[in-house]
């Protein structure tokens, strides 16, 4: 049985986002393939999520002095380390988000952020970093207006780039990123763009 970790980053309601609904459909394919397995839900737009503040890393500097913590610096790092903790005991991570302004709503960053802890997800060795968590299988399911994968605006994407270069200084090299994109460039043609893209994630989810 593996543990498998869905983060959610968008705060619209599930059947308004695209990237949303594509995740049901992946998680809803993957769960009828492995029936045994447990899916929990993070939803990083309802659930505490610290920000990287003055308080944490105040806190930080405490610690690594042996300082007492406030109330509040001790809250933030308590839930921080929970954050990376429940990543790091994941067999499997299924992400989903749309693209906001070229990058990620920042929300996913500030998560990122949460779970980016040396000794936890890599360390730094004298022969430079190392990813601590290789074993995982990473999915990013994504959604786009516009067309980023080719052509003219191929040079503004920001996410998948940035997600696999992230995902890789974690060690983690079995990732698949399922974008749909277009819907807000060709609304006419959105739910069909939207199906094709339902397809391959079902087809990943299969063997994911």
């Amino acid at each position: 049985m593996a543990n498998v970790l869905y983060v959610k980053a968008n705060p619209k309601a599930d059947e308004a986002s695209f990237s949303a609904r594509l995740a049901n459909q992946f998680l809803d394919a993957y769960s009828t393939e492995h029936p045994a397995d447990k899916v929990e839900m993070l939803d990083l737009y309802s659930t505490n999520l610290p920000l990287i503040d003055a308080d944490v890393l105040g806190a930080w500097g405490k610690l690594a002095e042996g300082a007492e913590l406030s109330a509040e610096e001790a809250a933030k790092v308590s839930r921080l380390g929970e954050l990376v903790d429940q990543f790091v005991a994941a067999d499997k991570v299924v992400f989903s988000a749309p693209m906001w302004n070229f990058g990620f709503p920042p929300l996913l960053k500030a998560y990122i952020d949460a779970v980016a802890v040396s000794g936890k997800t890599f360390q730094y060795t004298e022969q430079g970093p190392v990813g601590l968590v290789g074993d995982k299988k990473v999915v990013l399911l994504e959604a786009r207006g516009g067309i980023y994968s080719e052509g003219p605006a191929a040079e503004l994407e920001h996410t998948q780039s940035f997600f696999k270069t992230v995902m890789g200084f974690f060690g983690i090299t079995d990732v698949t990123v399922i974008a749909t994109e277009g819907m807000a460039a060709a609304p006419e043609q959105a739910e069909a763009i939207f199906e094709k893209a339902v397809t391959e994630a079902k087809a990943v989810a299969s063997k994911f």
